[in-house]
């Protein structure tokens, strides 16, 4: 069964929507099947859940790659695929509260900050973060006494919508506010240039949902999360 080839909403398959928009310049693939390069993330789509669809996915992928799909029902891959991961995610949209920053200096974050910033992600599992993730939008953050205490950045594009993503804080900075202040400043910025603020959390994730919601954003829709590897032959 196959999903809609035009979305009702730019949200609604937002990562196709961004690679086929705002971020096209970024897409590897073609109708059939569309990617970010693997280096800044393993996100991916397609038009459709046919076969035509998938084998153009699979030639994208070499033997060590996975894709990430965020969906609007389950995926039901062919056997040339392994499922990694199959979960729901929220899909929350808004403009945090604004909260000062009291006192505190927030960063823009860059290339020299980029073996920090994959060792707080690590750390903290925010989601996909690696070498070329902070070239996809501005990503703001916290030290103190020189250590990356707290990131936030932006990630997918669809339409005039930026994703808010790393949204993490290092547990040894916890309870002081610093999600709140970055969340707060990130959306600012989104704000400005005339973008909606979004992000998607899992499901299973009620702290950050609660969190996200006291901060003014509302769940929007729920989707499909899944992470498709090549089969062994």
């Amino acid at each position: 069964m196959s999903v809609s080839h035009a979305p009702d909403h730019p949200l609604d398959q937002p990562i196709w929507t961004a690679l086929t928009t705002t971020q096209r310049a970024l897409a590897e693939g073609d109708g059939r099947a569309r990617r970010y390069p693997t280096a800044m993330t393993p996100f991916a789509d397609m038009p459709d859940m046919s076969p035509e669809s998938f084998s153009a996915l699979g030639a994208l992928m070499s033997p060590t790659d996975i894709a990430v799909l965020f969906t609007p029902d389950a995926v039901k891959a062919p056997e040339e695929f392994k499922v990694m991961l199959a979960e729901t995610g929220e899909q929350m949209v808004g403009t945090p509260l604004e909260t000062s920053a009291n006192g505190v200096d927030i960063v823009t974050l860059g290339a020299d900050d980029i073996p920090d910033m994959i060792e707080l992600t690590a750390l903290t599992k925010p989601g996909p973060f690696s070498k070329r993730t902070h070239e996809l939008g501005t990503f703001l953050g916290i030290r103190v006494n020189g250590q990356l205490a707290a990131m936030i950045g932006e990630r997918m594009r669809p339409a005039n919508y930026t994703e808010i993503t790393a949204v993490c804080v290092h547990p040894s900075h916890r309870g002081r506010g610093y999600g709140q202040m970055l969340l707060s400043a990130i959306s600012r910025q989104i704000v400005s240039r005339g973008e909606i603020p979004f992000l998607h959390v899992f499901t299973s994730n009620h702290s950050a949902i609660a969190l996200y919601r006291r901060q003014g954003m509302e769940i929007r829709r729920q989707f499909h999360v899944t992470v498709l590897k090549k089969a062994e032959p």
